[in-house]
């Protein structure tokens, strides 16, 4: 595993997930007030991206690398939460129940790092 690699990537990943939704979410919320979508889908969208860059250069043991590669990523996001927003009691308004956040960021994080992996082990010939 390229540990330094992951870490990188799960910085920048919570860093570009906590920037959209701060800049997106006053638009989702004034048009659709109950329903917070904007940080599932930074997830899925920057993760999916760094997750393909990281797994593309792993050449063995790739859904088990996507599934180690997922815990870091999740472990760098709960660090990150907890030293910005969690201890100095700073939480924004984008993420209002904490421990919903935390369970779908483990459970989107996980899901895609793992079906990269799966995905990166097949072999496709698209004739």
């Amino acid at each position: 595993m390229k540990v330094k690699l992951a870490i990188i990537y799960g910085i920048v990943i919570w860093v570009l997930i906590t920037i959209f939704s701060s800049v997106f979410n006053p638009i989702f919320t004034d048009n659709l007030p109950r329903v917070n979508i904007i940080i599932p889908l930074a997830i899925i969208i920057v993760t999916g991206f760094f997750g393909i860059l990281y797994i593309r250069s792993i050449e063995t043991n790739e859904v088990v690398e996507g599934i180690l590669v997922g815990i870091v990523f999740i472990i760098i996001d709960f660090i990150l939460d907890m030293f910005v927003f969690i201890l100095p009691n700073n939480m924004p308004p984008f993420v209002q129940d904490y421990p919903l956040h935390l369970f779908s960021m483990i459970v989107i994080t996980l899901l895609i790092t793992t079906l990269l992996g799966y995905l990166a082990q097949m072999s496709i010939d698209l004739k």
